[in-house]
């Protein structure tokens, strides 16, 4: 099973400390949103944030880790990691069910559209880096944490999967399916109809993934 990346925290954690480091992240995912990541520089962040550029560095320590944070902040903001949580005790669609609207809203939301966009245009610039670290910090850390899950679920006679990385991937293409692209491509026309359809293809994921790997 995969690992969960990690990075070592910069920057000490006092109030104060803890409101500029705020301000820093909110002011970088704007930029990186906008500029995408190689049209974003430390001193922009920092005038962005109201915070001197070694303010920006003594949190952060550079750019590709302070991009690390950014991700992972976003993410954390919509799909804590509480939500990938096991209860033996539990109805395991419920919980499917509980990560598959998460997951969803997570990968069509406007802002996470708005970043990969972002990468894409660095790395059609030669700058592959950025979206490694995207894949880094976005899908192996959710994949990772759906792994975990599909295991514990697995071990405790929930489902029955041979292949639990092959089916955390397949869980993930079925709640998602072309709803993100839709979304990057500009072809959402209604945002009420567009999170109508998120929600229904979410359970219909969930129902498919569960006729092919519930105990028979």
């Amino acid at each position: 099973m995969s690992s969960i990346p990690q990075t070592k925290p910069h920057g000490p954690g006092r109030p104060k400390d803890m409101e500029k480091r705020a301000a820093i992240l909110e002011a970088a995912k704007s930029l990186f949103i906008h500029n995408a990541f190689a049209g974003t520089s430390m001193d922009a962040v920092a005038s962005e944030a109201g915070v001197s550029k070694l303010t920006v560095y003594s949190h952060f320590g550079d750019k590709d880790n302070l991009f690390r944070e950014v991700i992972r902040s976003h993410i954390q903001d919509l799909l804590p990691e509480e939500t990938y949580g096991f209860d033996a005790g539990a109805d395991i669609r419920e919980t499917l069910m509980r990560v598959a609207l998460a997951h969803a809203r997570l990968d069509c939301d406007r802002q996470t559209v708005g970043t990969f966009r972002a990468i894409l245009s660095d790395c059609r610039q030669g700058n592959p880096r950025y979206g490694r670290l995207m894949w880094e910090e976005g899908s192996m850390r959710t994949h990772a944490l759906m792994e975990r899950l599909l295991q514990q679920a697995v071990d405790a006679g929930k489902l029955e999967i041979a292949d639990v990385p092959r089916a955390a991937v397949q869980f993930m293409a079925l709640v998602k399916g072309n709803l993100m692209m839709r979304r990057m491509f500009g072809c959402v026309e209604c945002d009420d109809s567009y999170a109508v359809e998120i929600e229904a293809n979410a359970r219909a994921g969930v129902e498919t993934f569960l006729r092919a790997y519930l105990p028979r």
